[in-house]
């Protein structure tokens, strides 16, 4: 028979990148007494990887958990950008409710439609928190009426638009449920989140049934699924049988072996959890997320929709340049072909396939930023290799027609350089739906591009804004295929001999254009040194010296002046690169590259592609 679990709540965190989701849960876990009083708590404990913390940005979900009057609240930490999209749709099938949180300034974004899209979709309860209330320019009123108007444009049912609503700002660690109210603590929040989100239902009694929404993995224990109990109970040691909803014929006889509830960050060991609750198992190896652990006597399955696929690939190819295993720890293709598919043990929404080549393998991800977090973390974890530039993946229709994937492009510039950016979109395919102003001297532009549009266009986007813009973009279906672009229109500048660059042979090449390194760097025949100012590619020799005589000496090679070098991020670097180019990833060095290092097979490859000349 059906039973209610009063003493829990399971809730999911969603709200668009950077509106203050993990700043919250930082003060929901201070304020339920996880912590002690003296304790040493960093800013954002949730973001536990370096890149989340440097990029201030959550990656994956993360699971936590507060007791708050006699109830204990389960909370999951969900990401805000659309590339980590199969990480949010996977964990609402964990939750009962969700908690929204949206800026008091900006308001509702790409991403705040995305994310409640998944949730009204669910049918989950939806408690509405505007956070930043504290912001001098917060405008919580308006807010309201955006967040109330996009419920109505996702058709919510009336239970659904009576969603309550909390201020709060999670910095300063209160919430109010009127805009008056005394600025005290989180408990209006917490009290919110009891009264309006449903605890959980299931069956005592029935056969154990919990689906795996995350898997976690640690060097020690393996593989760990994490997923709700949904009916029953499971217990230490106990036999269990694994199904999938998306394979029938998957039936594999496991036994509980470690299992873990959560209690603020810890995971801690139990003997026993009951339906409701959001527990841990380790010790069966080869668990995958929408798997269902069952009793073996009713091996029934959870249904579990299936994540969306990749819109982007690139190759990761083993490093074969002159430099290659000089700063690199894992270098070869054994490496790289153990490393990636490690990788898919915690990222459902990424595909790994070899290719003809044993040294290469396509990656395909949901955008540049999911497969560019990747490539960082295997560089920071001393794994060498080279990438390919990122394409977009195809699909054709029942005609035969050519289908690409599109993205809606929400984007605020300051007023005066919304023309630039309007007239660079346009040039890319890209399609204004609509423009308007906003406060404080910005324009609102919402574009519909194709994927591949959008391909290096980050870089131009920071410049043409002088850093003060913001774009945001969600993937938006597939169109017929839009025509060709050109996204390049300046060629590089290639190295014509390896050796050290040195100040003469720099300061000659500068004038032909911008230049990526400094004197005393080592270069190869080959390498891409800097863009050209001309359409063309231009081999320079960097490494040249002056000529020594009577009259002239190497110390007046000191008078020269050479401009800074414009030095290329990881993300730059996958703008910049050509289809004929490569990019170099060592744990130390990027270096851009031609695919092919020998100025005259390159030519005549060039000449047989038709592809773009070499000056």
């Amino acid at each position: 028979m059906e039973k209610t679990r009063d003493d829990i709540r399971n809730i999911a965190i969603i709200a668009h990148v950077d509106h203050g989701k993990t700043t919250l849960v930082d003060n929901l876990l201070k304020q339920s007494g996880t912590f002690r009083d003296n304790q040493e708590v960093q800013e954002r404990v949730m973001d536990s990887g370096d890149i989340e913390r440097e990029r201030g940005i959550t990656i994956l979900s993360k699971n936590t958990a507060v007791n708050y009057k006699g109830t204990k609240i389960n909370i999951v930490d969900t990401p805000g950008h659309a590339d980590f999209g199969g990480e949010v749709e996977r964990v609402l099938k964990m939750v009962d409710g969700v908690v929204l949180v949206v800026d008091a300034y900006e308001g509702v974004m790409p991403q705040t439609k995305f994310v409640l899209m998944k949730a009204l979709a669910l049918d989950l309860p939806v408690v509405c928190c505007i956070n930043k209330i504290d912001r001098p320019e917060a405008r919580p009123t308006e807010v309201v009426d955006e967040v109330l108007e996009l419920f109505m444009d996702l058709d919510a049912n009336d239970d659904q638009l009576n969603s309550p609503f909390v201020y709060a700002s999670a910095k300063e660690g209160y919430a109010i449920k009127e805009l008056d109210d005394p600025k005290v603590d989180m408990s209006p929040l917490f009290d919110t989140i009891i009264e309006h989100i449903p605890a959980p239902k299931g069956d005592p009694d029935a056969p154990l049934q919990m689906l795996i929404s995350t898997i976690d993995y640690n060097e020690f224990v393996g593989r760990i699924g994490i997923g709700k109990i949904s009916n029953g109970s499971v217990k230490l040691n106990q036999d269990a049988v694994v199904v999938n909803h998306h394979d029938p014929d998957k039936l594999e006889k496991v036994r509980i072996t470690k299992l873990y509830e959560f209690n603020g960050l810890q995971k801690v060991d139990t003997e026993k959890a009951e339906f409701g609750e959001i527990v841990a198992i380790s010790g069966i190896s080869d668990i995958h997320i929408g798997d269902t652990i069952c009793s073996p006597e009713n091996p029934v399955a959870i249904p579990f929709q299936k994540i969306e696929e990749p819109t982007i690939a690139m190759n990761f190819i083993v490093n074969d340049s002159p430099f290659a295993g000089q700063e690199g720890k894992y270098v070869t293709s054994r490496h790289i072909r153990d490393r990636l598919f490690k990788e898919l043990n915690t990222d459902v929404s990424l595909r790994v396939e070899e290719t003809d080549s044993a040294d290469c393998f396509k990656v395909s991800g949901r955008g540049e930023l999911h497969l560019s977090v990747l490539i960082e973390t295997m560089r920071r974890e001393g794994y060498e290799f080279a990438v390919s530039k990122a394409e977009v993946l195809y699909k054709t229709d029942e005609n035969g027609k050519k289908l690409e994937p599109m993205e809606r492009a929400y984007i605020d510039v300051p007023d005066e350089f919304s023309g630039v950016v309007i007239q660079k979109l346009g040039t890319r395919k890209g399609e204004l739906l609509n423009m308007k102003p906003i406060t404080g001297g910005y324009t609102r532009l919402e574009f519909r591009i194709p994927s591949r549009g959008l391909i290096g266009y980050r870089g131009d986007f920071m410049t043409d804004t002088k850093g003060n813009g913001i774009i945001n973009t969600i993937f938006d279906g597939y169109e017929p295929y839009k025509g060709d672009i050109s996204y390049r229109h300046l060629g590089s500048l290639i190295a014509f001999e390896t050796g050290e660059s040195v100040t003469y042979g720099l300061f000659i090449a500068q004038d032909r254009g911008t230049l990526f390194i400094g004197p005393g760097e080592k270069v190869y025949s080959g390498m891409i040194v800097g863009e050209s100012s001309r359409p063309e590619d231009i081999e320079i020799n960097v490494c040249k010296k002056k000529h020594l005589t009577n009259t002239r000496t190497s110390s007046s090679d000191e008078a020269l002046t050479l401009t800074p070098p414009k030095r290329l991020s990881l993300e730059q670097a996958l703008d910049f690169i050509e289809t004929d180019e490569l990019l170099e990833v060592t744990p130390e060095s990027l270096r851009i590259r031609k695919r092919i290092l020998d100025s005259r097979e390159r030519k005549r490859w060039n000449i047989q592609h038709n592809h773009r000349p070499e000056a």
